[in-house]
C-alpha cells in the first residue's frame, strides 16, 4: 500500500474514532432541557437500569453534571438527579420559575419597569438574555423579564 493511501486511511480511522470523544468533552456543568414530551429518567447510565422518573414536561431545565458514553447525569430543579440519554436532551435554555408567591414579568429589567404579567411558580419558558439581575423569559410567546433569583436555568450552573 501506497503511503498516501496509509496516511488517508490512518487519517479517516482517526477522524472516525475521535468524534465520539469530542462529544463527551462539554464543560461541565452546563444547562439543557427535556427535548421530547416523555423523558425517562433511570438510576444508571443505560437502558437496563429501572427508571426513577417519567417527565412529561418538554422543556423543563436540567443540570448536566456528567457525561458517560451517551447519557447524561442531570440534576432537576427540585434536586433529585438521575440519567438521561443525551437524544433526549437539548442545548437550547429554558428556566422555570421558582419561589413563593407569583414573580412579576415586566417590560424591562428593573423593578419600575411596568408590569405585564404575574407568573406562578412551576411555570417554564425559553430563557433569553439576562443583564444586572434581570432575565428575559419567553413563555408561549409572552416575553418580559424575570428577577434572576426566581428563575431555576438561568445564571451559572
Amino acid at each position: 500500500m501506497s503511503p498516501i493511501i496509509r496516511l488517508a486511511t490512518a487519517a479517516i480511522a482517526i477522524a472516525y474514532f475521535a468524534a465520539p470523544a469530542t462529544a463527551q468533552e462539554a464543560e461541565l456543568p452546563y444547562w439543557a432541557s427535556i427535548d421530547t414530551p416523555e423523558a425517562n429518567m433511570r438510576v444508571g447510565a443505560g437502558e437496563q437500569f429501572p427508571i426513577q422518573w417519567v417527565y412529561k414536561r418538554e422543556g423543563l431545565p436540567v443540570k448536566v453534571i456528567r457525561l458517560m458514553q451517551g447519557w447524561r447525569y442531570v440534576e432537576e430543579p427540585d434536586g433529585t438527579t438521575g440519567w438521561i440519554s443525551a437524544s433526549l436532551l437539548s442545548r437550547q435554555r429554558t428556566a422555570i420559575v421558582v419561589g413563593d408567591g407569583v414573580a412579576a414579568m415586566r417590560e424591562a429589567p428593573g423593578r419600575d419597569a411596568p408590569l405585564r404579567w404575574n407568573v406562578e411558580p412551576g411555570v417554564v419558558g425559553e430563557l433569553g438574555d439576562c443583564d444586572s439581575g434581570w432575565c428575559e423569559l419567553n413563555v408561549e410567546r409572552h416575553v418580559g423579564w424575570i428577577e434572576e433569583t426566581r428563575l431555576w436555568g438561568a445564571g451559572e450552573p
